[in-house]
């Protein structure tokens, strides 16, 4: 899997139940040249709605741009169902689904949904399983047979999963969950900095290609995804503390900031994608980053 040629922007967002503000963000999102939206996935949050389900809305309503979960909650989606429902996406959306993917974070959530608590040690086990029975069963005719400590599949078909093929992008944020990444995953979704501080990217990084060089994979292949929430606020100049350095705090500041932050992220570490969480879910909002930010971070970027 080769990374693009070019960087890539994108947007994350809520999967509240104002449908038709979230398709606007979207549609504005496409109409202005951006390349991705995520949809966080927190099933358990009664005031969101399914993100499979608003997904598959969404992409019905687009034309261009790739939509994928940000990331999905494993423990609540058995592997082998994900696994059609990411095919049956990327097949009605002729290409335009990725499969973004976690092992789980709030377990007291996850578990009064009826699923067994795991342990961190188990919930990334059982991450392992889970991808290997995924990429199997998006193999058409392939007679798929998995025995393992958490999830058992006996005899099921793989099946078409379109074309281009789904990516799985790993949101790994320690680092035997890193070290799965470089092994085995197509990207890496960087947890936005309030669960992995901006100190930690630089090192997380330099554990993926470690990782990935160990089983002989080529680091350069696996997509690094900055994820980066805060504010564009036109006249407002990034203080030091604001700074993509250290810290959890996000970014608020105007063009010339995130400009300056994005193209120093892309120049000292592996990323080629960048996805704006907007703490204000507006379209002014998605417009200035596809507008004044996103072609000048392309340009610094592009040899």
């Amino acid at each position: 899997m080769s990374q693009p040629a070019q960087p890539e922007f994108g947007i994350s967002l809520a999967p509240t139940h104002d449908v038709p503000h979230v398709r606007h963000l979207t549609v504005t999102a496409e109409r202005h040249g951006l390349d991705l939206v995520g949809v966080q996935d927190h099933p358990y949050v009664p005031q969101f709605l399914d993100t499979f389900s608003l997904i598959g809305h969404l992409l019905d309503h687009t034309e261009r741009i790739r939509l994928f979960p940000d990331v999905a909650n494993l423990p609540l989606r058995p592997p082998a169902m994900l696994a059609r429902a990411a095919a049956a996406l990327n097949v009605l959306s002729h290409g335009r689904f990725e499969l973004g993917i976690g092992a789980g974070g709030y377990w007291d959530a996850i578990a009064s949904m009826g699923v067994p608590r795991r342990s961190p040690a188990e919930a990334l086990h059982a991450l392992d399983e889970a991808i290997t029975i995924i990429r199997d069963l998006w193999r058409p005719g392939h007679d798929v047979r998995f025995h393992g400590k958490y999830y058992d599949v006996s005899g099921v078909q793989g099946a078409d999963a379109g074309a281009p093929p789904i990516q799985v992008w790993i949101g790994a944020q320690g680092p035997r969950s890193l070290a799965l990444t470089g092994r085995v995953a197509d990207g890496w979704a960087a947890p936005i900095p309030s669960y992995l501080p901006y100190e930690r990217w630089s090192s997380s990084n330099a554990d993926i290609d470690r990782a990935a060089e160990e089983h002989g994979r080529d680091p350069r292949s696996i997509l690094r995804i900055a994820q980066l929430p805060g504010l564009i606020e036109p006249g407002k100049r990034a203080g030091t503390t604001q700074l993509l350095r250290e810290g959890s705090e996000p970014l608020r500041a105007d063009a010339d900031g995130w400009v300056a932050e994005l193209t120093r992220l892309g120049t000292e570490q592996p990323f080629t994608a960048y996805v704006f969480w907007p703490q204000e879910e507006s379209a002014d909002q998605v417009r200035r980053f596809a507008e004044d930010i996103a072609p000048r971070v392309r340009t610094n970027l592009t040899p």
